[in-house]
């Protein structure tokens, strides 16, 4: 078994990591909140949340706040299983360096 056995692919990227790290923590984030938090371009933001929903770790939201579209991203349970044994692979790997 090697010591990075566990490690999700689609985390790989810092920018997932970061949209999966915010909706761990909140449950759910609209787009201009993971914008302003991870500091991203629009097109950046949807490139990556895309890829996390045909993944099936997030899903989203389309609504309307008065004339104003906005949509919102929420962790899936397996998204949130995906995400917490990416946390742990990372941890067992932390704890394999100090070895």
């Amino acid at each position: 078994m090697a010591i990075i056995d566990g490690f999700d692919k689609a985390f790989e990227n810092k920018i997932r990591l970061g949209i999966m790290s915010v909706l761990a923590a909140n449950g759910s984030a609209d787009f201009a909140t993971l914008k302003s938090l991870l500091e991203l371009t629009d097109g950046n933001l949807a490139s990556h949340t895309r890829h996390l929903e045909e993944a099936g770790y997030i899903r989203c939201e389309k609504s309307f706040i008065g004339r104003k579209p906005n949509t919102t991203y929420m962790i899936t349970e397996s998204g949130r299983e995906a995400f917490a044994a990416h946390i742990a692979a990372l941890e067992r790997f932390l704890q394999g360096c100090r070895s």
